[in-house]
């Protein structure tokens, strides 16, 4: 069988590859290979990279109009040809087709327009004569070309969240996507290309090592990068070596603290959504629950009851949750959470693998009776899997909530308004949701603390990451 074997999107085209290394392509539907992905070379990436440098020439010294009206057109072409990449992004994710549409294509789509707008807001500090017979001005002004990583979990939304703030900043970028998901990227940067300078994106394949080969680089001003701790920590190393800026959304494990004067009907809704949404693999998931001690039996039996009405199930299947998994090494890493939990621990509902289907699927299940220093509890699962604790007060639920490496989002569940503003003074998380889990919205911006990274995605603070600030100084005479 004739298996397509992919190009890099460099200067406005599709371009073969200089090497001889391809690897497959797997659909986590069915297991089955669907295209081949070369492996980035250097020259590969030289060659982006130049042609990203080159443009940079021309789009830096584009007007905020100029770049509103671009990607405006590139959010309406986005929106004309959201069934073809629907169909793209359910092959290579397992992903439900009609949660690709709904919350991924038309949130991407917003997101673009967002950006289109804050590429006509720059601000800075008022002109002003600080010193006597000057006047000093800022200009706010793009950072240069941005080498870029982003995750499997989303790869349409992440990919815009990349280049999105970029191009509205007047950056040229050079992406790579996930190794397992680059069909949609390659897309989405086909439909983008019309509008810009030849250049201005450039999507490299390949794996690991051509990401290494992307931050590493000595052209980008910036890096940034979606993905882990791991992964993370390697380009701030690459980034430090250039004296490059590096922007870094990492892991996550959220804690969601549960109040005993809680809406228990609300918050189990929320969170049995919130928690196995795209089957858990997303950094904010509502993945660990802190219940206060005395609704833990009925906070238990809520859930547990609302979970089992939970499935997953193929692309096409709208009554289902959520997809598959990703890819094979995330079911094995899921179900070896799951096989080194102590005697402790009692899985009260799910716990298997789905073998009705071909690929990678996995049932919602519950964890119990977990102690703090379980693993279960410190690291990111990144599965279908949510954790339910005990809390005996305000005191040991702040304890517990803050006491992991992560720092991205968190949620506090009380209709005690005095203590939800302590929990979102207190919680060292970048985003504290008040009954509720996992809403965002683009004028807000997400970002962590600690192991979760630095940096904002989103907003105007997300925007400004991708700018840098210049003095100018201009002596006069009365």
């Amino acid at each position: 069988m004739h298996v397509k074997q992919l190009k890099h999107f460099i200067n406005g085209e599709f371009v073969q590859t200089t090497g001889v290394e391809f690897f497959d392509l797997i659909s986590p539907v069915n297991g089955q290979i669907y295209a081949q992905s070369p492996n980035a070379t250097q020259q590969d990436v030289d060659y982006a990279y130049g042609c990203a440098k080159a443009a940079f020439k021309v789009w830096r010294r584009s007007t905020p109009s100029i770049r509103q009206k671009a990607l405006l057109d590139f959010a309406e072409a986005l929106e004309k040809n959201a069934d073809q990449l629907v169909d793209t992004q359910s092959v290579e994710t397992g992903q439900l087709k009609h949660m690709i549409a709904a919350e991924e294509i038309k949130t991407s789509i917003d997101h673009i327009r967002f950006f289109a707008g804050a590429a006509r807001c720059l601000e800075g500090k008022a002109t002003a004569e600080y010193l006597e017979g000057f006047t000093s001005s800022i200009r706010r002004e793009p950072i240069g070309v941005v080498g870029q990583v982003a995750p499997w979990n989303y790869p349409l939304l992440m990919a815009v969240w990349k280049i999105a703030p970029a191009l509205a900043a007047g950056n040229t970028v050079v992406l790579k996507p996930s190794d397992t998901t680059p069909n949609s990227t390659l897309l989405l940067a086909e439909i983008a290309a019309p509008f810009f300078p030849k250049g201005a994106i450039n999507v490299i394949l390949g794996l690991a090592d051509a990401g290494s080969k992307v931050v590493s680089h000595p052209v980008p001003a910036m890096v940034s990068i979606t993905g882990s701790v791991r992964a993370g920590l390697q380009v701030a190393a690459s980034a430090a070596s250039n004296l490059a800026k590096a922007h870094l959304e990492l892991g996550g494990k959220a804690p969601v603290v549960v109040f005993e004067d809680a809406d228990l009907e609300k918050a189990t809704d929320a969170i049995s959504i919130a928690g196995f949404f795209n089957a858990g693999q997303d950094c904010t998931a509502a993945a660990r629950v802190l219940v206060q001690e005395s609704i833990y039996e009925e906070f238990v039996e809520k859930m547990v009851a609302k979970t089992k009405q939970i499935h997953c199930g193929l692309p096409d299947d709208e009554t289902a949750l959520f997809g598959a998994l990703n890819n094979q090494r995330q079911l094995v890493h899921v179900k070896g959470f799951l096989d080194r939990l102590p005697a402790h621990a009692k899985i009260v509902t799910g716990g298997k693998q789905v073998t009705q289907y071909d690929g990678y699927y996995f049932e919602p299940t519950i964890i119990c009776g977990l102690e703090q220093h379980d693993e279960a509890i410190q690291n990111e699962i990144f599965g279908p899997i949510v954790t339910i604790q005990t809390f005996k007060d305000e005191a040991d639920a702040l304890d517990k909530a803050n006491d992991v490496e992560f720092g991205l989002a968190s949620s506090v569940w009380t209709n005690d308004h005095s203590r939800s503003m302590r929990f979102s003074r207190d919680l060292d998380f970048g985003t504290v949701w008040t009954n509720a889990h996992i809403p965002l919205t683009a004028e807000m911006p997400h970002g962590g603390f600690k192991k979760s990274g630095y940096g904002k995605d989103l907003s105007s603070y997300g925007f400004e990451e991708y700018t840098r600030i210049k003095h100018v100084m201009s002596a006069y005479e009365d």
